[in-house]
């Protein structure tokens, strides 16, 4: 395959403007030919999509020719030229095919360097206006840990750190994915994404929920435990709104879907208040609570719950207790009736044998 086929595949291929292409490669070429020949005056290089390429030298007008690449006889010169002097420089169209392994070579890293230009700039297109946000991708490969998301022809990266181990990231899966950062390395511009960030959950429901993305309801606290359960703190500013009933939807359908895009993840969405109890008791759900005291100063709460009630508020591995915590960024200690009974009363009996 000659140059300029390669330019056209490759302009098209990659959806690079074609002429972009041959200004480049026109003045690499030219810049390589005068090195190659050793010529002192202009070289200049010109490629027709349709009729290939040639190479203009300026040869130096001499009585007697000592070198063939670089000198034209004056005799010669007169030819093309007839008020043309020794010691004048003249433009001489020359064979290229002299040229080339130095014209290949030459093509090739004028191409690769634009490819890398593209692909930046692809990439930046892509993604400048994306950063911190969602967008949607399909998985192309996974290699040693690592899963390739494709956005728009563009591959992502998501590292083994921020994939979620229940999830499986099948090739050619449909995924979500958040944005996190955009480096720029030797390799070229890197887009690494996340599935496990909390704002991934965020920005889905921002997606889904209408109210949401009106200033309706709002999204107060996300506090969340990737691919196993998720807490989402949301407020009305329309009273006439239910803030936790927009987010579920008619039937659930509209948490049903995030639910379904991070692999059945269960979510529960509280109502936030301004109240710090209504909020923890809000946040220690589907737990009920009996009473609730509070340390300003500490930030710190104290909750009883029924016996019964107990590993629930808690939750398997202390879960529950864990999300609601960093929802409402209150320390949260947990006693059942049963215990609180008990610690009252040796704190009482403390209490007497000290009197």
């Amino acid at each position: 395959m000659d140059i300029l086929q390669q330019l056209n595949q490759i302009a098209q291929e990659r959806d690079i403007p074609v002429d972009e292409l041959l200004v480049e490669l026109e003045e690499a070429l030219a810049v390589s030919y005068k090195k190659y020949v050793g010529a002192h005056g202009e070289v200049t290089v010109k490629l027709d999509r349709k009729k290939g390429w040639t190479a203009i030298l300026q040869k130096e007008v001499v009585g007697q020719v000592m070198e063939p690449s670089l000198q034209i006889s004056i005799i010669e010169a007169k030819k093309r030229k007839p008020d043309v002097e020794i010691g004048d420089m003249i433009d001489v169209e020359v064979d290229p095919n002299r040229f080339g392994r130095i014209a290949a070579q030459t093509a090739k890293q004028v191409l690769t360097q634009k490819l890398r230009e593209a692909e930046h700039r692809r990439i930046h297109d892509t993604f400048a206006a994306k950063l911190n946000d969602v967008v949607s991708g399909v998985v192309s490969k996974r290699e040693e840990g690592m899963v390739y998301v494709t956005v728009n022809k563009v591959e992502a990266e998501l590292p083994k750190w921020e994939q979620v181990p229940t999830e499986p990231y099948r090739t050619n899966d449909q995924l979500r994915v958040y944005v996190l950062r955009v480096d720029d390395s030797r390799r070229g511009l890197k887009v690494v994404v996340s599935r496990t960030h909390p704002n991934l959950l965020r920005k889905l429901f921002e997606l889904e929920v209408p109210e949401i993305q009106d200033g309706i309801v709002v999204i107060k606290s996300v506090a969340r435990e990737p691919g196993q359960r998720s807490k989402v703190a949301v407020q009305s500013t329309d009273e006439r709104i239910d803030a936790v009933g927009a987010c579920v939807g008619q039937g659930g359908r509209r948490v049903q879907t995030i639910v379904d895009e991070l692999y059945d993840e269960k979510v529960d969405i509280v109502p936030y208040s301004d109240d710090p109890k209504t909020y923890i008791v809000n946040a220690l759900s589907p737990a009920k609570v009996n009473s609730i005291k509070i340390n300003e100063d500490e930030k710190s709460a104290y909750v009883i719950v029924p016996d019964t009630q107990l590993s629930l508020a808690i939750g398997k591995g202390g879960q529950n207790v864990r999300l609601a915590h960093r929802l409402t960024d209150w320390k949260i200690d947990i006693r059942s009736e049963s215990q609180a009974a008990e610690e009252s009363a040796g704190k009482k009996k403390a209490s007497e044998g000290q009197g």
